[in-house]
């Protein structure tokens, strides 16, 4: 057993034991299935921290040579295939992290790759190998050798072509993958190929190095969907298991629609039910920087576009002119496509949108338009939580002036005297409340819609339910009146316990100056 090559199984025995640990053994019968064909060679380009690389670890246990998985898989779901010991521990495996030599070495990644790969296959080979031939031809003699095929498991694939400018070191990178996937002595060697990266294949000109992968990525990755990240049936299975409430693990990470699947970031899951506490696990761990990268770009009013999906919108996106390169994004499409690679944006395929997936993610870009150069947006932006305290804290007078501040912030953006953009400025406004309640827009209440019923969760503690309604030209007292007299209190049937009607007026004749006025008066249900 080596480090690379042959590696046992500690990676998925590590997994298995965790505290939090979902079973996606099944993607090895889709693996199984693909061995030693001309589907054999597949790359998973998913956003950071949904489960690539707990696959691969699989991957290894399940096909090394350098262990025997058969108790750890016994108890699995792919123990339910009868067949499923058929390949297990039967071949040769390769399994490179690509970022851990990059860290290391850069400039002399590939020698540096084929050092330590071929320094492990010395221990085991030593007196039968000429290990002074290129790299391929190793391979293809330890094959002739054994008489057994290679697993190649490539982990971070993509770390070379993000992050250097070296165009040399770049097609001598794709030369390497293409002795290794694409060569002569692959086409005996290899039984099967198994890479992963944050973005999909960049198309360079003249390197055909990976043209023969299938792709599965945030777009697309039928039939495998369900293996990366967590689905709403096993989300809610944990839930169940370890007494955390469902409604606001949804509202915090749910709303990745990748084929028709909405999947939850497996890593956030697990925080939130480790430390039992709601919070925005992914941002800590993924660079929000690319966020004011692409949007300060402000291709075609990318910057409205933006906040138009903050505030519950979805935007029309072309997926098919991104180039998978970051270096080289020049259109509002672009930007989009790279955030929705990069997990700041979900897409759904059959309406061609993008849009802001769950509460963690806006929480990044609260933190990017907070720090970014957003002028009033992000100051308003910064004042949510102060709104929503003075709210709860029955300030009306404070409420006033943080909705007055955030009106006038989307005025570039959102359109006065609009019904809907009235309910899309309280939701930006109170762009932080989904922490702590479900916020349903135009809600059928009483003898009308009441414009926004907060509805607290189970992590809400002692905070009220609240009705809020903004009008334009009457009175904050009128518009209370007006909560009072349609009954919008209806909307919350069941629920028992301190609620707020909170009116909002503001006053559109009073030249440039939109002046607010909000009353608050407690209600018990």
């Amino acid at each position: 057993m080596g480090i690379y090559f042959n590696p046992g199984n500690e990676s998925f025995l590590q997994s298995k034991n965790s505290r939090i640990y979902v079973d996606k053994t099944e993607l090895i019968n889709e693996l199984n299935s693909r061995l030693s064909t001309d589907d054999k060679c597949i790359a998973v380009s998913h956003a950071r921290r949904f489960g690539k690389s707990h696959a691969a670890g699989m991957i290894d246990a399940y096909y090394s040579r350098g262990c025997d998985s058969a108790e750890l898989f016994e108890d699995t779901k792919l123990a339910t295939n009868p067949a499923y010991k058929k390949y297990m521990n039967k071949y040769n495996v390769i399994h490179l992290d690509i970022s851990s030599f990059w860290d290391d070495y850069k400039a002399n990644i590939i020698e540096k790759i084929k050092e330590y790969v071929v320094s492990d296959l010395r221990d085991e080979f030593e007196e039968n190998v000429d290990f002074s031939k290129k790299f391929s031809v190793i391979l293809m003699s330890v094959y002739k050798l054994t008489g057994i095929q290679f697993v190649i498991i490539i982990d971070e694939w993509d770390c070379v072509i993000r992050n250097s400018d070296d165009q040399n070191l770049i097609h001598n990178y794709l030369q390497f993958l293409h002795s290794l996937f694409k060569s002569e002595e692959s086409k005996y060697f290899l039984a099967l190929a198994y890479i992963t990266g944050i973005l999909p294949i960049k198309k360079i000109k003249d390197e055909s190095a990976l043209n023969n992968f299938q792709e599965f990525t945030m777009l697309k990755s039928r039939p495998i969907t369900q293996y990366y990240g967590f689905t709403e049936e096993e989300v809610m299975m944990l839930c169940r298991q370890y007494n955390m409430d469902y409604e606001s693990m949804k509202a915090w990470y749910n709303g990745y629609l990748i084929d028709g699947l909405h999947m939850y970031n497996p890593n956030s899951v697990s925080m939130a039910l480790n430390y039992r506490d709601f919070d925005s696990y992914w941002k800590n761990t993924s660079s929000f920087e690319s966020i004011n990268t692409f949007i300060n770009m402000n291709y075609e009013g990318l910057r409205d576009d933006i906040v138009n999906m903050l505030s519950g919108k979805k935007l029309y996106v072309n997926t098919e002119t991104f180039q998978n390169d970051f270096s080289t994004v020049s259109s509002k499409d672009e930007a989009l496509t790279a955030l929705i690679h990069l997990g700041y944006l979900g897409y759904d395929r059959e309406e061609e949108s993008a849009f802001i997936p769950n509460y963690e993610v806006k929480k990044a870009y609260q933190a990017a338009l907070c720090t970014g150069n957003w002028g009033k947006i992000g100051k308003s932006i910064a004042r949510c939580d102060e709104l929503l305290r003075a709210t709860i804290n029955c300030d009306s007078d404070k409420v006033a002036e943080i909705i007055e501040l955030a009106h006038e912030s989307y005025t570039s953006v959102l359109r006065y005297n609009d019904e809907n953009s009235l309910s899309c400025v309280l939701t930006m406004a109170y762009f932080t409340a989904p922490a702590y309640y479900n916020i349903v827009r135009e809600m059928p209440a009483g003898k009308g819609y009441a414009d926004m019923v907060f509805i607290p969760r189970e992590n809400a503690g002692k905070r009220p339910a609240i009705i809020i309604e903004l009008k334009c030209d009457k009175t904050a007292e009128a518009v209370v009146k007006q909560i009072k007299d349609r009954h919008y209190e209806g909307a919350l049937a069941g629920y028992k316990g301190k609620l707020l009607l909170v009116g909002i007026n503001y006053d559109s004749q009073n030249g440039e100056k939109k002046h607010h006025t909000c009353v608050i008066e407690e209600y018990e249900k």
